[in-house]
């Protein structure tokens, strides 16, 4: 049941608002002057307030003020005589809802009483939606002044088509960030289509963008739809941009200011309704300045830019993503792991993270695997943190299997470093059989 506030210094009038609103099915609660209804508002927020413009001690106007600044997001209807129209005009300047003269005609009362509901449950339910959008996107990319900046750009961008270049180092999380734009836009409902132009040879990335017909050249058995057609009605995310040729370049702009392409071996236009996100490594600016990318294009692919930090430069959030891939890493692994110990944590902190949050995400993979009891220590982490030249690439991800085989091998060095290279004593340790940790030396070529 919806509540209304009824605001007036006449009790019969009250009355038979309160009974016919009830009849509505509104429940209803009264205050006979402006310093009572306060009260009831701060008391009990209603959905929508009815408001006298006379009353006694404090005015209507006086009144909806107030109200205001407590919550200006419930909507405030003014009841009048049309003597007070004047009055009207400034109450609906200060923010009131609408108005209806008195002796009310009910039909007409009723009917903006349930518009002014259903405007407020919209604004709340917006509310909502982006309280939740929000906390969404840091249980993402983290809590931290660094990444509130990125948050604050995606959220302005989404909604719009504006072509976007998204720049940072590798595993810097450049593609979710590309994914996210694409979820929230208005089409999220059409293809998301993933080109890394850093893994598509030089000679067939025109091919692989905007597809070709059969017999364009010598291998050409079938038409091919390019990446671009697959995406229309989508998004077409162009990883590693800083990698495309000048001849493609000149195509891609041609394709961006047309809205067509030209499959290899056709002459016919094919329609393209796309937008286009781009990622790269490098500051994509530099890379005009020193004539490596088309100025014009990076204009029609720029129209706007989000640089992602580097996670050294956003140290607040290790703790963050080290909780959440120690929780992803237990559920893949199946472990109980209750957390990291302080030693840990400080290694974790102070290193400087070259590939980034996808290195975050492995070392804290491995040292699940390579855990035995409830918490990560520093020998969990210290094989795999070693030092890195700046801006080295993370780790490869590597399987289970393959995980499996090089914790197992790290183990059996351990065990003969600490018994100076005797096979019993270290097979006794690893709770092994004299003649595995022969067979498993020998496998993994440990001298």
């Amino acid at each position: 049941m919806k509540r209304v506030l009824i605001v007036d210094d006449d009790e019969n009038l009250r009355s038979i608002v309160r009974d016919v609103l009830n009849d509505e099915g509104f429940r209803t609660e009264e205050a006979p002057n402006g310093l009572r209804a306060l009260a009831a508002f701060k008391r009990e927020l209603p959905d929508v307030v009815l408001l006298d413009l006379n009353m006694p001690q404090m005015s209507g106007i006086e009144t909806l003020q107030e109200l205001r600044k407590i919550n200006s997001r419930v909507p405030v209807i003014i009841l009048t005589a049309y003597s007070d129209i004047p009055t009207v005009v400034d109450a609906m300047r200060g923010g009131a809802y609408d108005f209806t003269v008195k002796p009310p005609d009910f039909d007409r009362l009723i009917i903006t009483l349930r518009r002014a509901v259903e405007k407020r449950d919209l604004e709340l339910e917006v509310q909502r939606a982006t309280a939740a959008l929000e906390l969404s996107l840091e249980q993402t990319f983290g809590r931290s002044a660094a990444v509130r900046n990125v948050i604050n750009q995606i959220n302005q961008v989404a909604q719009t088509d504006f072509a976007v270049i998204i720049q940072g180092e590798t595993g810097a999380g450049k593609s979710l960030v590309a994914n996210v734009i694409h979820n929230m836009s208005k089409r999220a409902e059409g293809p998301f289509v993933h080109v890394d132009i850093g893994l598509i040879p030089d000679t067939l990335v025109e091919s692989e963008l905007f597809g070709y017909r059969k017999g364009a050249f010598t291998g050409a058995d079938r038409n091919k739809v390019g990446y671009f057609e697959t995406a229309s009605s989508g998004t077409i995310f162009i990883d590693e941009l800083e990698n495309m040729s000048a001849h493609v370049q000149s195509r891609l702009l041609s394709v961006i200011e047309r809205k067509r392409v030209y499959p290899l071996g056709s002459t016919d236009p094919v329609a393209v309704d796309v937008r286009i996100i781009a990622a790269t490594n490098k500051d994509i600016k530099q890379c005009v300045n020193s004539k490596e990318f088309r100025e014009d294009l990076f204009y029609r692919l720029g129209e706007f830019v989000i640089t992602v930090p580097p996670l050294r430069e956003r140290r607040d959030d290790i703790p963050f993503f080290i909780h959440k891939f120690l929780l992803e890493a237990c559920t893949e692994l199946n472990k109980q792991i209750r957390g990291v110990s302080d030693d840990a944590l400080a290694l974790l902190r102070e290193h400087s993270w070259p590939g980034n949050i996808r290195e975050l995400k492995n070392v804290m993979r491995r040292a699940a695997l390579a855990a035995h009891g409830d918490t990560i220590t520093p020998d969990h982490i210290a094989l795999m943190i070693k030092p890195e030249h700046p801006h080295a690439p993370a780790a490869p991800l590597l399987s289970l299997k393959e995980e499996m085989r090089m914790l197992e091998k790290q183990r059996i060095q351990e065990a003969l470093v600490k018994t100076g290279g005797n096979k019993t004593k270290a097979a006794e340790l690893l709770k092994i059989s004299y003649t595995n940790i022969c067979e498993k030396i020998k496998e993994y070529g440990i001298g």
